[in-house]
């Protein structure tokens, strides 16, 4: 299993159009796709149809019982989602109380690694959405992925806000003894802007050898699929957006 997860210390850059659209893609070329919803607003998990206000079960279980990495746990948390061949572990509301609550006993913050290696044989691929800042969830995803992914919204304020998520890139690279393979993914740009324009030259500056040569671009299409519960690729395959997603998975699996 790849384990890739999409994070940034700022909200509103696309992770999870990021993850919604990378999974599907990847299910669509006949791999088996877990997504997994570690942000505690749900987002992800709204996205296909669930509320994760009122959702009985989710990843918060999965924090509730470190020691039951059972088959039947794992059956009773993963759901189906509008795109065949991809599942997903939904959030519920709750994981935001895991900082205050549990986040201190030992091992927690090996809960996601522990629990995708009881999925190792099952799926192909592990997708991680997770919460727009630092804490135990987003730190339990870095220990577990072997990618990382950080979209960025090529905007002043979201490049002000990838400073911080460079830094924890840099802190857990210390505290793990291993490099942290990440790649920065410019999107929302709109090329009839200055600003948009100017911000992603930027990009390209700061982080050479860590960005995508290429960007996400804004499109409607984007957000008519999020409206609709589906994928990119599922309501215009030939549309900017995802076509631009299919390049960026090439990107991807060239670097594996």
């Amino acid at each position: 299993m790849q384990v890739w997860s999409i994070a940034n210390q700022k909200g509103g850059v696309g992770k999870t159009t990021t993850v919604v659209s990378l999974g599907a893609l990847l299910a669509e070329q006949g791999h088996r796709v877990l997504l997994l919803d570690l942000d505690p607003q749900g987002s992800l998990t709204s996205y296909f149809g669930f509320n994760p206000d009122e959702i009985e079960q989710s990843a918060f279980d999965l924090f509730m019982h470190p020691g039951q990495p059972s088959a039947q746990l794992h059956a009773d948390i993963i759901v189906a989602t509008s795109v065949p061949g991809m599942k997903m572990i939904p959030a519920s509301t709750a994981l935001a109380t895991l900082e205050r609550n549990i986040s201190q006993q030992d091992g927690m913050g090996l809960i996601v690694s522990k629990t995708l290696a009881t999925l190792w044989d099952d799926f192909d691929y592990a997708l991680i959405d997770t919460p727009p800042l630092l804490g135990f969830l987003l730190i339990n995803s870095l220990a577990a992925c072997k990618k990382l992914l950080v979209p960025v919204q090529t905007e002043f304020l979201a490049l002000k806000g990838l400073e911080r998520m460079v830094h924890t890139i840099q802190m857990v690279t210390r505290s793990q003894r291993r490099e942290l393979d990440y790649l920065v993914i410019p999107t929302m740009f709109d090329r009839r802007t200055q600003a948009s324009i100017k911000s992603l030259k930027t990009l390209k500056v700061q982080h050479q050898g860590h960005i995508w040569d290429l960007a996400i671009p804004v499109d409607t299409k984007l957000r008519d699929a999020s409206r609709a519960g589906k994928a990119i690729s599922q309501v215009d395959g030939a549309s900017r957006g995802a076509r631009a997603y299919g390049s960026l998975l090439k990107t991807l699996g060239q670097s594996r």
